[in-house]
C-alpha cells in the first residue's frame, strides 16, 4: 500500500476518528492488564466450561424453545454505526424487531469485568448482542461459558456472503460463538524520506536504523510481530516458538535498534522524527497524513502482519437471542454490509459489498461520488486476496496458563 491509500477524505470519518480510542482499548485490554483482570474477575468465572468449538448438542440445547420477542438490546463500540441508525430502522421495518442500541463498550478488559459477575450468576446483563474483540477477553468469555453457541441454520446470509477469511478464524474455530462485525490491520509505518523503501519485518531489525525503530508496548502485538519475524504462524505457535521470538526481540533491543516501546504515542514519535519506522495501526497513519499533511507510508510486511476482528456475540443469558441472531445475519445482507462499510470504513467482511458501494457512488456526483469510490477502492476496507494471505490473527490460547506463559515470555522485553 502506498501513501495514496491514506489520502481518501471519505475514510476520515470512521477509520481515524474511532481508531485512537479503539486501539487504546485493545492496548488496555492486553496482557499488561491481564493479571489485574484475573484477580478482579476470575478468568473461568462460575459459568459452565465450554469447548473451543461448540458441540451440536450444545447448540440444540441452547436454542430449543427460543422464540422471537420483537425486541433486542445491542451493545457496541462508539462510532461503529451511523448515529441516525438507518440499518436498524430498516431492520425494524422488515422484521418488526425493535432495537435498543448503546455505544457502551470502550475497552475489553473493563467490559468483561463489568458483565462477568452477572454472567457467572446466570443473570441477564441487559444486552442480547455485544461486539467483542478477538483479544484475551474473547477467550475468557468463551471458556467461561458466557457466549451462546450459534445456530448457523439461522445465519444463511453469513454462510452465503462472508469472505473466506471470516469463516476460518483461529480464535473461534468454525465461528462457533461469533461472526465478524469489522476488522483492522497492524503493519509498519515509515518515513520514506528517511528510510527509503521498506518491505518487511526484517527492516525493524536492520542495524542501519539503530535507535530509530518503534515497537508496540502491547505485549500481544509485540509478540505477534516477533513470531512472524522468526517465521512462526502466531495461531499455530508453540511455547518454543514464543521463546525463539522473544530472543529475537531481545536482540533487537540489546543491539539498540529499538528507540522505545510505544502505546498510541508512537504517532507523535514518528511525526517528530524520533523514530523513522514503527509498528503501526493503519488508520492512525491515515489520520496523521490528513491532519498534518505528512506523507508517511503503511505496509503489510512481506513476512506477514496482524488482522484483528471485532465480533458479534450473544451472551449466554440473553433474553432475546433469536432476535439477536436475526440481526447478526441481517448485517450480512450485502446492501447492509455496504452501507456499514461506507460509514465506518474498516475492513468489511463481505466482499460483495465492494461493487455495491461502487453502484451507490454511481448515483452521486462530484466530491461525494469520489469519496465513495475511494472507500470501494481502498485496500484498507477491501484487502486483496494477496494481502489477506499475509494477515494473521493473534495467538490463540486454550487455557489461562498459556496466556500467563505468553505474558511472562514477552512482558519483560517491554518492562526491562
Amino acid at each position: 500500500m502506498s501513501a495514496s491509500n491514506f489520502s481518501d477524505p471519505s475514510l476520515l470519518r470512521g477509520l481515524t476518528q474511532r481508531r485512537f480510542g479503539r486501539r487504546d482499548a485493545l492496548r488496555l485490554s492486553g496482557l499488561a492488564a491481564l493479571g489485574g483482570a484475573l484477580a478482579a474477575c476470575g478468568v473461568q468465572g462460575q459459568g459452565t466450561q465450554a469447548p473451543a468449538s461448540a458441540e451440536p448438542d450444545a447448540v440444540a440445547k441452547f436454542w430449543n424453545g427460543k422464540t422471537k420477542n420483537n425486541t433486542l438490546r445491542f451493545a457496541n463500540w462508539p462510532l461503529y454505526m451511523d448515529p441516525k441508525q438507518p440499518e436498524l430502522k430498516a431492520f425494524t421495518t422488515k422484521t418488526g424487531i425493535k432495537v435498543k442500541y448503546d455505544e457502551v463498550i470502550q475497552e475489553m478488559g473493563p467490559w468483561f469485568a463489568k458483565v462477568q459477575p452477572q454472567l457467572s450468576a446466570g443473570q441477564d446483563i441487559g444486552y442480547d448482542l455485544m461486539v467483542i474483540t478477538n483479544s484475551f477477553q474473547f477467550t475468557q468469555f468463551r471458556d467461561s461459558g458466557f457466549l451462546a453457541p450459534l445456530d448457523h441454520s439461522k445465519l444463511p446470509n453469513y454462510a452465503k456472503n462472508a469472505g473466506a477469511a471470516y469463516k476460518k478464524e483461529a480464535f473461534d474455530p468454525g465461528n462457533a460463538y461469533s461472526i465478524p462485525w469489522a476488522s483492522g490491520m497492524t503493519g509498519i509505518a515509515y518515513d520514506e524520506s528517511r528510510t527509503g523503501p521498506i518491505k518487511g519485518l526484517a527492516d525493524l531489525w536492520d542495524p542501519k536504523f539503530k535507535g530509530k525503530v518503534g515497537m508496540f508496548s502491547d505485549v500481544q502485538e509485540l509478540g505477534n510481530f516477533g513470531l512472524l519475524a522468526v517465521g512462526a504462524d502466531p495461531a499455530k505457535s508453540t511455547e518454543e516458538d514464543w521463546e525463539k521470538a522473544a530472543d529475537h526481540l531481545k536482540k533487537q533491543k540489546s543491539d539498540g535498534i529499538v528507540r522505545n516501546y510505544y502505546d498510541q504515542s508512537y504517532i507523535e514519535a514518528l511525526g517528530s522524527g524520533e523514530v523513522w519506522l514503527t509498528q503501526a495501526w493503519s488508520g492512525d497513519i491515515f489520520q496523521k497524513n490528513i491532519s498534518d499533511g505528512t506523507n508517511f507510508k503503511f505496509i503489510i510486511p512481506e513476512e506477514g502482519g496482524t488482522i484483528w476482528t471485532d465480533n458479534m456475540t450473544i451472551p449466554v443469558t440473553a433474553t432475546n437471542p433469536v432476535d439477536a441472531i436475526t440481526l447478526m445475519d441481517y448485517f450480512y445482507e450485502v446492501e447492509n454490509a455496504a452501507t456499514i462499510a461506507e460509514y465506518i470504513n474498516y475492513v468489511c467482511p463481505v466482499p460483495a459489498a465492494q461493487p455495491v458501494i461502487r453502484q451507490h457512488a454511481g448515483k452521486l456526483t462530484g466530491e461525494d461520488k469520489d469519496a465513495l469510490l475511494d472507500v470501494a477502492d481502498s485496500k484498507l476496507v477491501f484487502p486483496t486476496a494477496a494481502e489477506y494471505a499475509k494477515l494473521h490473527y493473534y495467538v490463540a490460547f486454550e487455557a489461562t496458563s498459556e496466556q500467563q506463559k505468553f505474558q511472562k515470555t514477552f512482558e519483560p522485553i517491554v518492562l526491562g
